[in-house]
């Protein structure tokens, strides 16, 4: 069961090698008009129904592709703050648990999501009008860890859930952090506020246009003092920028051929200094209409 102030949702699930979960039907009104915000882990609905009232949902994917596990829950009455003892990490208000969550090792939660057009609310639709923007948020919650660094290694567009070989993409990031499709449109990355979050402001392209889109990316958490080659994140503004340190463009200058590093010697690459997490936004549409949806400003 999960509540929520007076209103319960069942969720029903026969085990085997595959879920097969089951809401018969939930009481909310705005989730039944926008179905792409409910989920079951990391996973959408294989299958929606509108009802009056609400609607059902049903999942079709193995636990371990939703990265369900059994969890013991202490729970007490608490008032949730932003900033809690023990994180350095802050967590928009806005922020619920089906917004895109991803456990990874180490204690790290990796969040992704979609934003609104002034960035302080969830993204209230996933269709956007080709050269309109899509706000993409996405940070890393660390606990009794060193500060750290939130990047986006790679990112690519596809139209499937799950990345298969020789299935087209449309590259976003490449080159371990070179936001590639900013060279000759209006896509970049957004001054931080903090090291631990990263947005990316990504102009709807022409790819697959009117079909489900999912945007997979490599978020990489890092150590902000041992940027190189392979850690960083660029902006292309007539030349690569250094997005966290303008005095540092050069590790950007890779980014129009092949950007390559050396890991230290007896240490594995991501291992002494950083965690890497693969995640998958989406469905995202991406319309031709002539009407624009406003853009940020």
């Amino acid at each position: 069961n999960v509540q929520n102030g007076n209103q319960c949702i069942l969720i029903t699930c026969k085990t085997s090698m595959y879920s097969n979960c089951i809401i018969p039907k939930f009481p909310y009104e705005e989730l039944s008009a926008h179905p792409n915000r409910l989920f079951l882990g990391l996973c959408y609905p294989s299958q929606f129904t509108a009802l009056p009232g609400g609607g059902q949902a049903v999942f079709n994917f193995s636990f371990h592709d939703c990265h369900i596990r059994p969890v013991v829950l202490d729970l007490s009455p608490t008032s949730r703050r932003s900033s809690q003892v023990g994180t350095d990490v802050w967590i928009p208000l806005f922020l619920q648990p089906a917004y895109g969550k991803i456990q990874a090792n180490s204690n790290l939660n990796f969040h992704m999501g979609l934003l609104n057009e002034d960035l302080s609310g969830p993204a209230e639709s996933n269709t956007f009008a080709v050269g309109s923007f899509i706000p993409i948020w996405a940070s890393v919650e660390q606990q009794f860890h060193q500060p750290l660094l939130l990047l986006l290694e790679e990112c690519v567009a596809s139209t499937s859930l799950a990345l298969m070989p020789g299935a087209p993409v449309y590259p976003i990031i490449t080159n371990m952090g070179c936001l590639v499709d900013g060279k000759g449109r209006g896509s970049r990355f957004l001054p931080r506020h903090q090291t631990y979050a990263i947005l990316l402001y990504l102009q709807a392209f022409e790819f697959a246009a009117g079909k489900d889109i999912y945007i997979h990316c490599k978020l990489m958490a890092w150590d902000p003092a041992a940027l190189d080659f392979g850690k960083k994140a660029c902006n292309y503004n007539n030349h690569w920028e250094m997005l966290d340190d303008p005095s540092r463009n050069s590790l950007c200058s890779c980014c129009d051929s092949n950007c390559v590093y050396r890991t230290k010697r007896g240490a594995a690459s991501g291992e002494s200094q950083g965690l890497v997490q693969n995640a998958v936004l989406g469905p995202l549409v991406i319309t031709t209409s002539e009407a624009s949806l406003p853009a940020i400003s």
